[in-house]
């Protein structure tokens, strides 16, 4: 009699089903239970992987995308990937329009994944013809059988993640989550999330991290999309400079902005605190977390769950190069970690 194999028939049925993990050493100054979400056990990496295996496969069920088509997108590099990743196993072509803000290990990795790679210039405005958003709307005008996620602009954005990972949080905290702590940029993962979790108990709250230099958090408050409230800063993929439709504002209850580098530095101490490599956008949403600490957000009953979008291997370059740290005069922030001295024996 021949024996089964145990094997899942493709890297793609890995998606979703990420770990809660318990913080304990970083969160030891906080009130309340703190969890994450740690996305980078999907197999892009990223909490990405969910997103564009739902909407690939949506436009495969309504016949929108042809075998042998191409598909294009905008992105910081994680939704790329993801799209890439999908794209190999599908046996689709794949274009991406990224931004200049990207790091190079992300750039190098799209290409790695077989995607031709446009690299945009990021401090521009949305509507400008050389912006990451109107070269992929132009690429998709140009290339035949192509179909272009816009992930800024997609409902499915937030289904994918109302349909999973909303799901897995409110099984794995066994309803007793009271508050979601998530980065907000596209959209999609906070508020499908924030959707699902308010369907099962209302009073979960929701808070979005923003970054200083986007437009987020003055919009939820006031409605107003404020172009002075838009300047160049370093954090990937979180905050907007447009006000993207895939983000459910009225499912979130409240913004707190992040700096880039006390949120670079926050990256790095869950590393050392921890033992999770983590990307840039996790240090905002665990520095958030700290500042909404100290504002009185949470009590002992509380029990936050944090996302944990990415994995810090996309940010050597940044985040984890003392170089670059230096350069953009992060380790002149009051209380910053000295850098690690690297000893090389003769």
């Amino acid at each position: 009699m021949r024996k089964q194999i145990n094997a899942h028939s493709n890297i793609l049925d890995l998606i979703g089903n990420t770990p809660l993990v318990k913080l304990n050493k970083i969160a030891e100054p906080l009130t309340g239970n703190f969890y994450a979400k740690v996305e980078a056990f999907n197999p892009g990496h990223s909490s990405k992987d969910r997103i564009a295996a739902y909407i690939i496969e949506e436009a495969e069920r309504k016949g929108i995308l042809k075998p042998g088509g191409t598909i294009i997108e905008t992105t910081s590099g994680n939704t790329g990937f993801s799209l890439a990743m999908v794209s190999i196993v599908k046996g689709y072509k794949c274009i991406l329009a990224v931004s200049s803000k990207s790091s190079p290990d992300k750039i190098d990795m799209l290409r790695s994944m077989g995607a031709k790679v446009y690299v945009c210039p990021a401090h521009v405005s949305a509507d400008d013809p050389r912006s990451y958003y109107e070269v992929a709307k132009r690429l998709h005008k140009e290339t035949k059988d192509s179909i272009y996620i816009n992930q800024y602009f997609n409902e499915l954005n937030i289904e994918a993640h109302y349909h999973t990972t909303g799901r897995e949080i409110w099984e794995q905290t066994n309803g007793a989550i009271t508050h979601l702590v998530a980065c907000s940029g596209t959209g999609g993962t906070i508020s499908g999330i924030a959707r699902y979790l308010k369907e099962q108990n209302p009073n979960v709250k929701v808070l979005g991290v923003d970054a200083y230099g986007s437009v987020l958090k003055k919009y939820h408050e006031t409605g107003e999309f404020d172009h002075n409230e838009v300047y160049p800063y370093r954090i990937e993929g979180l905050g907007k400079n447009l006000i993207p439709d895939a983000t459910d504002f009225n499912s979130i209850d409240r913004y707190v902005k992040v700096t880039d580098g006390e949120s670079a530095h926050m990256a790095r101490k869950i590393a050392l605190t921890e033992g999770m490599f983590v990307g840039y956008t996790c240090g905002a949403a665990m520095q958030a977390l700290f500042q909404l600490n100290t504002e009185g957000e949470f009590s002992e009953d509380s029990n936050v769950v944090v996302i944990f979008p990415d994995h810090g291997s996309r940010y050597m370059s940044k985040v984890y190069s003392n170089e670059w740290m230096e350069n953009q005069g992060f380790f002149d922030i009051q209380n910053a970690e000295t850098p690690e001295k690297i000893e090389y024996i003769k």
